[in-house]
């Protein structure tokens, strides 16, 4: 079997949308690629969320996927939640291209992240070292702009 595969499409605000593909390694890392478009140019703060669902857009996509009950950090952090992955950067253009290799986000085995989702935020993730009130649960990374729930990809 060749490695395995995932697809999400992103949607959002305005005229936030990409798409991203994620790919695990046979080392167990899972390499996350894509582009998204329609963003503010900077810092965006990147996560896997828990849930798939996005009945009430990206509002119902739950918290950061945190199987081990860690606190909030950067993605090289030994503390921080499986789905914390940092900072994508938009250019001036609003064009993000993503390219991230992760241990934590399995796309098989327990702590999988097929079917969650991956979430876009409005502003920088402060990578838990803010000291805002907000920084240990979610980098104070503001609104969800942009998300879209992760799914096997077909190999054809």
């Amino acid at each position: 079997m060749g490695a395995l595969k995932a697809v999400a499409v992103i949607s959002g605000n305005n005229s936030v949308k990409g798409s991203l593909q994620f790919i695990q390694q046979p080392n167990g890392a899972t390499h996350v690629r894509g582009r998204i478009t329609g963003l503010a140019p900077g810092l965006h703060g990147f996560h896997i969320h828990a849930l798939g669902d996005t009945t009430n857009g990206c509002n119902s996509t739950g918290p950061h996927f945190n199987p081990l009950k860690k606190d909030h950090g950067a993605p090289t952090d030994d503390v921080r939640h499986a789905g914390d992955l940092g900072n994508i950067v938009a250019g001036p253009d609003g064009v993000a291209e993503i390219s991230i290799s992760d241990m934590l986000i399995p796309l098989s085995g327990v702590h999988s992240i097929l079917g969650r989702a991956v979430v876009v935020h409005a502003d920088p993730d402060d990578l838990g070292r803010g000291g805002h009130e907000l920084s240990k649960s979610t980098g104070n990374a503001g609104a969800r702009v942009g998300c879209g729930v992760i799914g096997l990809q077909s190999s054809v």
